[in-house]
């Protein structure tokens, strides 16, 4: 009898350890998606989001209480629910626990240039911008301290190549990176973009310059996301990697 209770009890802990699991991560994919679609706030999405994360970590606990139970009374057919149950849980709730530790250990801004005393500034953009709760203005030298804190790494780039071809290869990098380009222009040497993030649908601007000098090119970037106080680190990702592609283009192209 207390054998037959183990094996339910052990069996009732993994299969609901893998429902609740499945349940965390909808709810999860659909507390961003929601807000992109227009069905709720940003409030209602991130508390929809914090309460998957609460029933991830349970659905966790429960699978591995049901594997464990099943190792114990040597009922491994539990273990086909248990184990995925566990695997689904804690990867639901890594995401959003990895950002929660991103927002403390990376300072609260959300403007990223590659020429903090010079930032390139926007012009057609501006009226897309318009309302937006982050202002277009650069924040000054406590944004550019913060920044060399955390990404020492963001620089201009220098080419060796003439600027209208920096320029057309500066184009094709946006738009192969899903940008959505506002304007392009060469006499100018200006591209403006808008990218939307895939999850939450944010919309973060970004400005390139592009510029002769000496025998060369070079170029600044800078991306301001519309809202939010911190960006978790995704300004200055994309200007890392719009300009590594845009380096392999230039490395990789004839001439």
């Amino acid at each position: 009898m207390k054998r037959s209770v183990g094996h339910a009890v052990a069996a009732l802990a993994a299969r609901s350890g893998l429902g609740l699991a499945g349940l965390a991560g909808l709810a999860a994919v659909l507390a961003g998606l929601g807000y992109r679609w227009d069905w709720w706030g940003l409030g209602a999405g991130f508390a929809t989001l914090r309460w998957a994360v609460y029933a991830a970590l349970a659905a966790a606990a429960l699978s591995l209480v049901g594997g464990a139970l099943s190792l114990r009374r040597r009922g491994r057919r539990n273990l086909l629910w248990a184990v995925p149950g566990l695997l689904l849980g804690l990867a639901v709730a890594a995401g959003p626990l990895a950002q929660l530790r991103a927002a403390r250990d990376l300072p609260a801004i959300h403007d990223i240039a590659t020429d903090t005393d010079d930032p390139p500034a926007f012009d057609a953009i501006l009226k897309l911008r318009a309302g937006a709760p982050n202002a277009a203005d650069y924040g000054g030298p406590a944004v550019a301290a913060a920044q060399a804190s955390a990404y020492p790494d963001i620089a201009p780039a220098d080419f060796a190549a003439p600027p209208d071809r920096v320029f057309a290869e500066a184009l094709e990098v946006a738009r192969a990176l899903g940008w959505e380009v506002v304007a392009a222009d060469p006499a100018a040497g200006r591209i403006e973009a808008t990218d939307t993030t895939v999850w939450f649908g944010f919309k973060d601007d970004v400005v390139v310059r592009v510029v002769a000098r000496g025998g060369g090119t070079r170029v600044d970037l800078r991306s301001v996301s519309r809202i939010g106080l911190g960006d978790l680190g995704t300004n200055a990702g994309r200007v890392r990697g719009f300009l590594g592609r845009l380096t392999a283009r230039l490395a990789a192209a004839p001439g």
